[in-house]
């Protein structure tokens, strides 16, 4: 890589994927993404899977986090992985702060 990506977090536009669900795409290649979602308290991620592993990081908050037919309560300072096609989805709890990165990159999420 010849050029170095600086992407700051206040030029980047929210996006509203579900009610009360916010994801800022922040920097990324082919290989690798970070997102930063802002999930307000009683917002639901349905069950869902993609293509993608994913990993989080919970820097605020807490949430239940269901994957494997059971459910988690993740809190600020907790961080969790995603397989690859593995169904699982979140209901927020309390207002939450989370950074995920996938691999590879989404393009949906670009």
């Amino acid at each position: 890589m010849t050029d170095m990506k600086i992407i700051n977090f206040n030029d980047v536009k929210p996006v509203e994927m579900v009610p009360g669900i916010f994801r800022h795409t922040l920097v990324f290649t082919n290989d690798v993404m970070m997102v930063y979602f802002d999930l307000r308290k009683d917002a639901e991620l349905p069950m869902h899977s993609h293509p993608h592993t994913q990993m989080g990081y919970i820097v605020k908050g807490k949430l239940e986090f269901q994957i494997y037919n059971k459910k988690y309560i993740l809190k600020s300072g907790d961080s969790y992985l995603a397989p690859s096609n593995i169904e699982h989805g979140a209901k927020v709890i309390e207002d939450c702060i989370v950074i995920d990165i996938f691999n590879p990159a989404r393009d949906d999420y670009k």
